[in-house]
């Protein structure tokens, strides 16, 4: 019997659980930190390391209260977080400035400098990042932030991802070469790639943009998959949290992926972590290019295994708003959607508001709702949202299966569905396969995998996961509904595509007009 920590750190919030081997969840807690946010700028979101690290050593002494056990019980404890969640250090490993959080997207210009000349040079490494570079990404976000802050580049010693940034400071570790970093974070996010020499090339780096030159050595040191440990709890920390020192912590991961190894996910399973995004994970042995798909990289979700991660850029901050918008809650707002039938409001919302993420990897869209009439209420755009989050998932899917991706069983985790009855129930009747939902939260599960690993506890993810995961409620298709929304997908696909893409249809100008616009408005 061995009891672990499960860390994981939410966009507003960390959580800590307490697993026991045997047992099984023991204890949780939850502590909040502020997302820093400028209603001047809609593409500003930061937080700050300090109130990170100040929530995880309440969170966790909380749960060891709750849980009823010693702190020197605790076997070892890891860590996933939000990505790509970007912060730049001095020397000694402090921050030099907030981090640039997941939905942080005012690295546009940056992004599309890179995907322009990565694109022109032919550089391989953005086809596995799905042929586009993205404004939520590593390199781009640094760039943003060498350009904005010129005072402070001289102090510039390296930067480093929330999850690589968490794990070394518990590990007192003050040197940034010192620090493990996550092939899962740098994979995805840094267009890292053991086959085509590690990070992209110094000279196509310093050709975006000479800010960017020396950088590559900077972010150098040991790659590492989440099977091997970052280091071990220091005192200092150890004494901050309650726990005992000298514990491992295993190489962190990103949240979505780890909460797809807690949620049971085996080899062809797709994860639908649907929270404030959706991030949607799988893996296989073997998986070739994904045009579109955010990352293709070997050993991000299971070490063993090839992971594939895709996502909406906004799935519960879209009903979040809608309800807001509304004056009311989300979950007062959802009282009644069980009676709505499958296409009956009439409306095809276009679920955009934060951008698209895959497949057009493109963060100059906005949300669209057509059909609108007299009669229509707050709560038929939330059940249209609902259908729409649900098409792009399906036109995502689709997009895997294309390319040699194909889905056996669809697996919706995260904090929405556990909740929302109605969202898989949909899910389901578009995606025409069964959906399955754990029957306990698996928020932190996955981290305490990992950390059983670290301890020496369980040899595999599969016997832990057979020990451990909560067993699935399955929600089947409905016929009738299945027929309906077969049709409306289509039109879905079309628009898609038809508003999605700026060179392909005049459509396509539209929605970048209207962003250019308010930015002009706001500015002047």
């Amino acid at each position: 019997m061995a009891i672990v920590a499960g860390v994981d750190f939410g966009t507003l919030s960390v959580r800590v659980s307490l697993v026991d081997s045997e047992r099984g969840l023991i204890g949780s807690a939850v502590s909040e930190y502020p997302l820093h946010r400028k209603r001047e700028d809609p593409d500003y979101a930061t937080q700050s390391h300090n109130d990170h690290m100040s929530a995880l050593a309440s969170a966790t002494r909380q749960a060891v209260k709750e849980a009823g056990i010693r702190g020197d019980d605790v076997a070892a404890i890891a860590l996933d977080t939000t990505g790509s969640s970007v912060i730049p250090v001095a020397a000694d490993l402090t921050p030099l400035d907030d981090y640039y959080l997941w939905c942080d997207h005012r690295a546009k210009e940056e992004a599309a400098e890179i995907t322009e000349l990565a694109r022109r040079e032919k550089l391989e490494a953005i086809q596995w990042c799905g042929g586009v570079y993205s404004s939520e990404w590593g390199f781009a976000k640094l760039l943003h932030w060498l350009r904005h802050n010129p005072t402070k580049r001289e102090k510039f010693a390296s930067a480093f991802e929330h999850c690589d940034m968490v794990a070394a400071t518990l590990c007192g570790i003050t040197n940034p070469a010192d620090a493990k970093r996550s092939i899962c974070a740098m994979g995805h996010k840094w267009m890292w790639n053991a086959t085509l020499g590690g990070l992209p090339p110094e000279s196509f780096l310093a050709r975006v943009d000479p800010l960017l030159a020396g950088v590559r050595a900077k972010l150098d040191g040991q790659y590492a998959t989440s099977d091997e440990v970052a280091g071990t709890l220091a005192p200092a920390w150890a004494e901050k949290l309650g726990l005992r020192a000298g514990i491992p912590i295993p190489v962190g991961a990103f949240d979505a992926h780890w909460d797809a190894i807690g949620a049971g996910a085996r080899e062809g399973d797709v994860v639908n972590v649907v929270g404030t995004s959706t991030c949607i994970i799988a893996y296989a042995k073997k998986a070739e290019l994904i045009p579109g798909v955010c990352g293709v990289v070997k050993g991000s979700v299971h070490p063993a295994f090839t992971g594939i991660e895709a996502g909406l850029s906004a799935t519960g901050d879209i009903f979040g708003a809608i309800a807001h918008r509304a004056n009311t809650t989300v979950a007062e707002l959802s009282k009644g959607l069980e009676t709505y039938r499958a296409g009956q409001t009439g409306l095809l919302r276009m679920t955009w508001d934060n951008g698209d993420r895959t497949v057009l990897v493109n963060p100059n869209l906005g949300g669209i709702t057509l059909g609108w009439n007299l009669q229509h209420t707050a709560q038929d755009e939330l059940f249209a949202a609902i259908e729409g989050t649900a098409f792009h998932t399906r036109v995502i899917l689709d997009r895997m299966s294309e390319y040699g991706a194909p889905t056996v069983r669809v697996i919706n985790g995260g904090g929405i569905p556990q909740n929302n009855h109605v969202l898989n129930q949909v899910y389901a009747n578009v995606l025409g396969r069964p959906v399955l939902v754990p029957s306990r939260k698996v928020t932190g599960i996955g981290s305490a995998i990992f950390a059983f690993l670290a301890a020496g506890t369980f040899k595999t993810i599969d016997e832990a996961q057979d020990r451990i995961c909560s067993p699935f409620t399955v929600y089947e298709p409905e016929k009738a509904a299945q027929k309906v929304y077969e049709d409306l997908y289509h039109q879905y696909r079309r628009l898609y595509f038809l508003f999605g893409e700026p060179g392909k249809s005049e459509l396509g100008q539209v929605l970048p007009a209207l962003i250019r616009s308010a930015k002009v408005a706001t500015q002047g």
